[in-house]
């Protein structure tokens, strides 16, 4: 009996060692896995601030200029090019085209429901309690 006993525990002994073991390596490989997504991480945020920098060495305002003379031909601005808010057209009314699509449609009139013939069909109504 107590041969028996002996065995169980050194078999459970054994088995929780396994576990605890793979315990240990399952955590390792994540912690691994962990590293190299920070890693990659830092790398896609390095690769952010490149470009970032290359954005604004591109955009530099002097740079702009000299391109847009180089390529664009601009004119400069003649004053009978600016025009008053007065002159400017008023705003046409807005239209409703869906409504008018419904309306032709013949969509917006009254319809009709069907009516129950039989006796027990009623009208709900309701009704003022009394004192």
């Amino acid at each position: 009996m107590i041969r028996l006993l002996h065995i169980i525990a050194i078999t459970i002994l054994i088995a929780s060692a396994g576990y605890a073991y793979s315990v240990k390596y399952e955590t390792l490989y994540y912690v691994e896995q962990v590293a190299k997504l920070k890693a990659k991480v830092q790398r896609e945020r390095d690769a952010i601030a490149v470009l970032q920098a290359e954005w604004q060495y591109l955009d530099r305002p002097d740079r702009l200029q000299a391109a847009a003379d180089q390529h664009l031909d601009l004119q400069p601005m003649k004053i009978q090019q600016l025009a008053r808010l007065s002159d400017l057209p008023n705003r046409p009314d807005r239209e409703d085209e869906i409504g008018r699509k419904l309306e032709a449609l013949g969509l917006f009139g009254p319809t009709s429901t069907p009516k129950d013939k039989s006796n027990d069909a009623r009208t709900p109504t309701t009704q003022t309690p009394r004192r």
